[in-house]
């Protein structure tokens, strides 16, 4: 019988290498034989079937996302997400404010006393709430420029950014700028770019958890605006999650490095960022089932 190796099956079914090991681990590959520590799969073999699950009559995430949202629930999935997703996608790019500070300005629109803080930590915080609820209300309609810029817009208004002649708010950017000591794409070729980029992705009926990591992937190497290019790459990729039925995630502070890492390596080694947002994918699944909420993923 030939083998291929867990990196491999991951790669052919969608998954992350996490979870091709837990499956072989499981029993769920058969004839997936264990050499030392490392897992070899039978060439052959399918995709393993998903679990049916006993929770039946869960609540649908963007449902209650949605009701929640309206109602203006405190202490629900949706109030989690808002702190959560907005501080830690902030503390990517440098935010100092903590995560009590951001609950508090979500709950109270206040930061507490005795802090010392950047003004625009506060408005970026401010407004990262609103991109979430723009997100949530757009989660069922496809990616365009125009969500694309109108969630930039959004995230830069009424900070120091937005007061500079040269800052693009809410469009694409005027100068060269590098990401990770990468070269991106050039100003005059953004829009070329950005248009290329969504036609190949929309053009997917079925979308993969890899085509959603490498859609993030594509947008951040374009890098279209001149700064907060992570943080709307990561609402986008968070909604298009909701969008597709698959399990959402929060990048967090622990999984940073190997989030730029799986970035940086991603067309040569791809392993490493799928499996960096599946872990961040299963710590968000113990969230559904803390909420009652059904994932059929």
């Amino acid at each position: 019988m030939n083998y291929i190796s867990v990196a491999e099956a991951a790669k052919r079914w969608g998954l992350s290498e996490r979870s091709v090991r837990n499956y072989c681990a499981q029993g769920r590959i058969p004839g997936a034989l264990l050499t030392g520590k490392i897992w070899n799969v039978p060439e052959n073999a399918e995709k393993p079937a998903r679990k049916p699950r006993s929770d039946t009559g869960r609540r649908d995430l963007l449902t209650v996302l949605r009701k929640e949202k309206a109602a203006k629930l405190r202490g629900g999935i949706y109030h989690k997400i808002q702190i959560d997703l907005t501080y830690n996608s902030n503390h990517i790019e440098g935010s100092r404010l903590t995560h009590d500070q951001t609950r508090l300005i979500f709950e109270t629109n206040t930061i507490g006393v005795d802090a010392t803080v950047r003004v625009d930590d506060v408005v970026e915080t401010a407004n990262h709430f609103c991109c979430i609820d723009l997100i949530i209300d757009a989660a069922n309609h496809a990616v365009t420029e125009s969500l694309i810029k109108q969630l930039h817009a959004m995230l830069k208004n009424g900070t120091t950014d937005s007061r500079k002649d040269w800052f693009a708010v809410g469009d694409y950017k005027r100068f060269p700028n590098e990401v990770g000591g990468r070269a991106t794409a050039a100003p005059e070729n953004v829009a070329i770019a950005m248009k290329d980029l969504l036609r190949g992705y929309n053009t997917k009926k079925e979308k993969t958890f890899d085509d959603l990591l490498d859609f993030h992937y594509r947008f951040e190497r374009i890098h279209p605006f001149q700064d907060g290019n992570g943080r709307v790459g990561r609402l986008l990729l968070f909604k298009e999650c909701l969008r597709t039925g698959i399990v959402p995630f929060i990048i967090t502070d622990d999984l940073k490095a190997f989030y730029y890492r799986g970035l940086q390596n991603w067309e040569t080694e791809p392993g490493y960022l799928r499996d960096t947002c599946g872990l961040a994918q299963d710590r968000f699944r113990q969230i559904l089932d803390y909420f009652e909420i059904g994932y059929p993923w």
